[in-house]
């Protein structure tokens, strides 16, 4: 059964033994799969449907093409809505862009409710997944990456800061690899996203016929259906023959630079304050390109946004996922208020100039009042908009 639904495809597949799979398809092509608001709000109700429905035995997240699984969140229409709340009387309200208040919440929501959802959800994390793309792989439960799949949070080189519960998965990574990934917005391959705690299973992308083949001949009876989907996806990642045709050329997954570099990781990030660790990133004199590349991106990037994103992983150290994102939520909201999000998206997305003129041209410009103001909260723990989040 097929709901053609622009800018994501619905589908239900049949398996074995009369249970289904739902199969979730980003539509958006052309723009890599952006999420958008729509995107979100076509996702989380049939998410929800099929959740509720025994029939369901897990669900399937992929997109169209062989470019990107989803490179972030759609930021045009947040940029209008940015542009007219700095001019507009209540600027100084972040309640007062209403798009970006719903588009937040409604994203935030969604994210959290696939870490929490109660099927299988399998991730096909093929090509270009990041920011918001890493926000809805992140929570599923399982998460396949491909000889193709490149990973990052950029947010910094767009003013923002690593969120959809990136403050959460970022804290939870080996040694300070999480802040190093927030400040350089390094690019990761698909051992990076095991060896970060991003991804569950690394199969080739031409495997990926042969193993929606097994998913339909088995039939999802055994009481398990995490455990199921378990076995086939370790079966398909350790034997390839044993769900596809050998390939002509054997498939190549590139050694994980974050292993290879956590020492050095660990050094730089380790030290106590945020200037001593920008200061010792930046001079860093490598040959290695995957570290010159994390250096120029911390050297072009927001120095608030590096500020926050290393606040936020100290923040949230003991908090729940719940909490996380209502703390990021408002947190969110303050950068929209600010002008830094919206020069970067100009800069990066909009006119393409790549020449931000950001608030703070410094880290030593950056005051500590400044930063703390981005935790100020319009709302108490009851009345916040995401308080029902368990």
């Amino acid at each position: 059964m097929t709901q053609n639904s622009n800018p994501v495809a619905f589908e239900e597949w049949s398996a074995q033994g009369g249970r289904r799979i739902g199969v979730a398809t980003l539509a958006s092509e052309k723009t890599l799969n952006a999420l958008s608001l729509d995107m979100v709000n076509l996702l989380t109700p049939q998410l929800r449907k099929w959740q509720a429905d025994p029939a369901i035995a897990m669900v399937i997240l992929q997109a169209q093409g062989e470019k990107a699984f989803c490179a972030g969140g759609d930021l045009q229409q947040l940029y209008k809505t940015m542009l007219e709340h700095h001019a507009a009387p209540d600027r100084e309200d972040i309640r007062g862009n209403p798009y970006a208040v719903e588009f937040f919440e409604h994203e935030y929501r969604l994210d959290y409710l696939i870490h929490t959802y109660s099927k299988p959800i399998l991730c096909w994390g093929h090509g270009i997944v990041m920011g918001g793309g890493i926000g809805l792989m992140a929570g599923c439960s399982h998460r396949v990456v491909t000889e193709k799949s490149r990973l990052a949070m950029p947010e910094i080189t767009i003013g923002l800061y690593p969120d959809v519960g990136g403050s959460w998965f970022l804290s939870r990574m080996p040694g300070k690899t999480g802040v190093f990934l927030a400040l350089t917005g390094a690019l990761m391959n698909a051992n990076d996203a095991i060896y970060a705690g991003l991804a569950d299973y690394t199969i080739g992308q031409q495997h990926k016929q042969a193993l929606i083949d097994q998913l339909l001949a088995q039939r999802w009876d055994s009481g398990d259906d995490h455990a199921a989907l378990d076995g086939l996806l370790l079966q398909a990642q350790d034997d390839g023959a044993s769900v596809a045709e050998p390939a002509a050329e054997p498939i190549v997954f590139a050694a994980s630079q974050l292993r290879a570099h956590q020492d050095l990781i660990n050094a730089l990030c380790g030290k106590p304050t945020l200037p001593e660790i920008v200061s010792a990133i930046l001079a860093l004199e490598v040959e290695d390109a995957w570290l010159r590349k994390a250096v120029a991106t911390l050297r072009a990037g927001a120095p608030a946004s590096a500020w926050l994103g290393y606040a936020l992983q100290k923040k949230v150290r003991h908090m729940s996922l719940a909490e996380v994102f209502r703390l990021e939520f408002g947190v969110s909201l303050q950068c929209a208020a600010r002008p830094d999000f919206s020069e970067g998206v100009r800069a990066l997305i909009i006119e393409k100039d790549q020449k931000p003129k950001w608030k703070h041209a410094t880290l030593e410009q950056v005051d500590a009042d400044w930063v703390e103001g981005f935790f100020a909260s319009p709302w108490t723990r009851e009345n916040h908009p995401l308080a029902d989040l368990a």
